[in-house]
């Protein structure tokens, strides 16, 4: 009885080709689509969750009375806060971000900037479950000990062991030489933390240098903030510790702050709000339900073609039923039969979803910026959901259409009845409305996301950034001759005729600020203001000219001013919000002031109007510029070959800091890093839409397909009565051009709603204006009325004799 129900099923789908390849590629690509969204879903829930003590791993953060949260804390609360509280078994620590340096393998002349470097805590291998390759864990407990990933033992040591051999660390704290201990696996996609090397903090640390101080545990750092993470005892509230801890900071602190400790489990890391930290924190909660959200309605859409066609198309199969249950066959027979027709076509588009997967994979990869597979599917248990849904989809709408096939009644299929009612007609238009109004609304979000991308892109920033380039400053060889080096090195680049300008600073528009902190005040300050954080932007006395941020009172720094040394400098230049965060109404009245910092007095000598120092994704908070000396050197560069330029900039780098790895980055490029993930979400939101409207608009081809088959008498009669093509035409587009109509009046609602939920995340944001709406509502009725058109025209243009010979 099976192979009867495959040779009959394998007949079908055969001799009706349009209708199965358009089941087949419909479904296929739903399937496909959802398969690679729900690898991208995997692999975000899966971040950090290969960790085997995860469950009890929380990490120290700080909050201030803002609500404000940040990771790093003083290094000394480890041990304390371990040493009081019993539910904190054991603790591990970490620098990020500023352990950044140039890596050197001397033998071999080798030397690199490295980003993702980090000093850890000597259980780091122990307390996290990163595999090791070679060494053992318990190497980091020693002082100049470094481990290094697979791809660094390459790329410094090539085929070479590179056990017991070194490694020259520069950065901020000086030069040390390491010992390479171990070598682990690269910590990928599935981790947030992601260090290329490790370097040991017991480096660091100093022994002789406690006494009761909690910051100053690590010499190198005073003053300095940590990562931390505890190992908690398990079933411990988190609550309850938190409040502890707080309290603990109360009584240890002889000056009082609104700062209070918060914990936050490493299983939520990845998928919270983004803190102030240098993890590889790109995950977002929000983005990963609606990528699930358009996954699922991209499979419905496709499922809705499937239910939609064959329903349509079982009118033509009436007298097939007819004939099977006047010579025997029962409702199991027919169900069975039509359940092993649905399964074939399921089937078909899974195995073609997959190879459109294993082919379109590097595209995908390269659209996400991730590394993902299939095999990346089964890092979370969210991939059985998928399955389950695929498979659910697939007996359903299978079930349902053998259903509509089976119930038909023998008498009425032979006798013709059914062709001549509208049994399904209510449910196809349905479909088709809900289709359309899915494709539409991902339209609509489509053309916002990339509005909102555009409009932070191209907004007046309060700064010029094009044509700076900002070259990193020399970390290799700065011995007793380097001032006089670099005093001659930015001598030489300013008689450079294509150099129209430059400036040293600390910090810059698209990468951060050197500090933040608080206990600012001035005699005009509101009760309750000294809380207010501040951010600290470390500047030479070029900067403003060379950005082109214009001064709204006062005068910028001197030479002078920013060669004195930083406990000896009163002088700072404040930004519009900061003016205002101190009371000063009328920013004149700054200049005539001294503000307080906890026990030192600054005078302000400007007043900068505000500019877009990080994305627009963010207000514009209070800033303090302090002027120093600081060596990362930003150029403004005439506009006509740069690439000799910049050659020419190498070479009297390399002529005054041999050895250092000369590297640039365009300041515009750098600012625009910080849209990465909305740049993204454009490239899926685009690849959506473009999906479901082609989905919708073979289904829309098949359904037309079938009514210009179910009414190809009526055409013929009515061209034999003199009928035109583009009446004919007309008729058989009309009907399906007001569903499209209808889908869009409901499409532009909910997608107004969701997106402007959306657009709500950010402090600066584009106007939702009508032109939107209607051009995404103009393109689905223009993609529809083509779709429909080919097919309406070519059967106007039929013979009529064909149509009517039999009658």
């Amino acid at each position: 009885m099976f192979q009867n129900y495959l040779t009959v099923a394998f007949r079908n789908l055969s001799k009706n080709k349009i209708y199965s390849t358009i089941n087949i590629a419909g479904l296929a690509m739903g399937i496909a689509a959802f398969l690679f969204i729900l690898e991208y879903v995997s692999l975000e829930k899966s971040v950090n969750k290969f960790h085997a003590k995860l469950p009890n791993l929380a990490r120290m953060m700080c909050q201030n009375a803002q609500g404000e949260n940040w990771p790093q804390v003083e290094p000394g609360w480890a041990e304390i806060a371990k040493s009081r509280l019993p539910e904190i078994k054991s603790y591990c620590r970490f620098v990020d971000g500023i352990a950044q340096g140039v890596v050197q393998n001397q033998l071999k002349n080798l030397s690199f900037r490295e980003q993702n470097v980090g000093y850890v805590e000597g259980n780091f291998f122990d307390f996290f479950s990163f595999p090791l390759l070679a060494g053992q864990a318990l190497d980091l407990n020693q002082p100049d000990a470094a481990f290094i990933s697979a791809s660094m033992a390459k790329k410094y040591f090539g085929e070479e062991s590179p056990l017991e051999q070194t490694l020259k660390l520069n950065n901020q704290f000086g030069n040390h030489v390491y010992v390479v201990k171990g070598v682990y696996e690269d910590m990928g996609d599935n981790s947030d933390i992601r260090f290329d090397m490790v370097f040991s903090l017991e480096t660091l640390k100093n022994k002789e240098n406690l006494n009761g101080n909690f910051w100053a545990e690590l010499s190198n750092l005073d003053n300095q903030y940590i990562n931390m993470l505890f190992e908690l005892s398990p079933n411990t509230n988190l609550k309850a510790l938190e409040k502890k801890l707080t309290a603990l900071r109360r009584e240890i602190q002889k000056e009082k702050d609104a700062t209070v400790f918060r914990l936050q489990p490493l299983a939520e890391v990845h998928l919270a709000t983004s803190a102030q930290d240098d993890l590889e924190h790109t995950g977002n909660r929000r983005y990963v339900l609606m990528l699930m959200g358009i996954a699922f309605l991209i499979l419905l859409i496709a499922w809705f073609n499937y239910i939609n066609l064959n329903t349509a198309n079982s009118i033509k199969r009436a007298n097939e039923v007819g004939v099977r249950k006047a010579i025997g066959a029962s409702q199991q027979n027919l169900l069975g039969l039509f359940l092993v027709e649905s399964v074939l076509v399921n089937l078909a588009a899974f195995v073609l979803a997959i190879v459109l997967v294993v082919i379109l994979q590097p595209l995908f990869n390269q659209l996400f910026e991730k590394t993902l597979s299939l095999q990346t599917l089964f890092l979370n248990p969210v991939w059985a959901l998928g399955v389950g849904l695929l498979l659910l989809s697939s007996i359903v709408s299978g079930v349902y259409i053998a259903l509509v096939l089976a119930r038909f009644k023998p008498v009425d299929t032979l006798k013709g009845k059914l062709a001549k009612t509208s049994s399904g007609v209510f449910l196809r238009k349905s479909l088709v409305v809900i289709q359309f109004s899915i494709s539409v609304a991902l339209i609509i979000s489509t053309m916002l996301v990339f509005k909102q991308l555009k409009f932070m892109q191209q907004a007046n920033l309060g700064f010029d950034s094009k044509q700076l380039v900002l070259i990193p400053a020399p970390l290799l060889n700065l011995d007793e001759t380097y001032k006089q080096r670099s005093s001659a090195y930015q001598d030489e680049i300013a008689q450079q005729s294509f150099v129209e300008g430059f400036c040293t600073s600390g910090s810059g528009p698209g990468r951060g600020y050197n500090f933040a902190t608080e206990g600012f005040s001035s005699p005009k300050s509101k009760k309750g203001t000294e809380n207010q954080s501040f951010a600290f932007a470390i500047i030479g006395e070029n900067y403003l000219p060379t950005f082109k941020i214009p001064l709204k009172a006062g005068r910028n720094f001197t030479a002078i001013e920013t060669d004195v040394e930083w406990n000896n400098n009163d002088k700072v230049i404040l930004n519009e919000k900061a003016a205002k965060a101190l009371g000063f109404e009328d920013v004149k009245d700054a200049l005539t002031n001294k503000i307080k910092w906890d026990e030192r007095y600054l005078q302000v000598i400007g007043v900068v109007k505000d500019y877009h120092h990080e994305g627009l994704q963010k207000s514009i908070g209070p800033i303090i510029f302090y002027p120093a000396q600081v060596n990362d050197l930003t150029l403004k560069l005439s506009t006509d070959d740069l690439p000799a330029k910049l050659a020419k900039v190498e070479k009297i780098y390399k002529k005054y800091f041999i050895g250092n790895p000369f590297e640039y980055l365009f300041v515009d490029e750098l600012f625009n890093k910080q849209y990465k993930v909305e740049a993204q979400f454009g490239k899926i939101f685009s690849a959506a839409s473009i999906l479901a409207i082609l989905i919708a608009c073979m289904g829309l081809f098949g359904l037309t397909v079938f009514t210009v088959e179910s009414r190809t008498k009526e055409i013929g009669i009515r061209k034999v009565l003199g009928a035109s093509v583009g009446s004919i035409s007309s008729l058989l587009t009309k009907d399906f051009l007001k569903l499209v109509f209808v889908a869009i009046v409901i499409a532009c609602p909910i997608a107004y709603y969701f997106m402007t939920q959306w657009l709500a995340d950010f402090a600066y944001r584009t106007p939702v204006q009508w032109w939107v709406f209607a051009l995404a509502g103009g393109l689905a009725l223009l993609l529809a009325f083509v779709t429909i058109g080919f097919q309406s025209v070519k059967a106007a243009l039929a013979n009529p004799v064909e149509s009517l010979r039999s009658e």
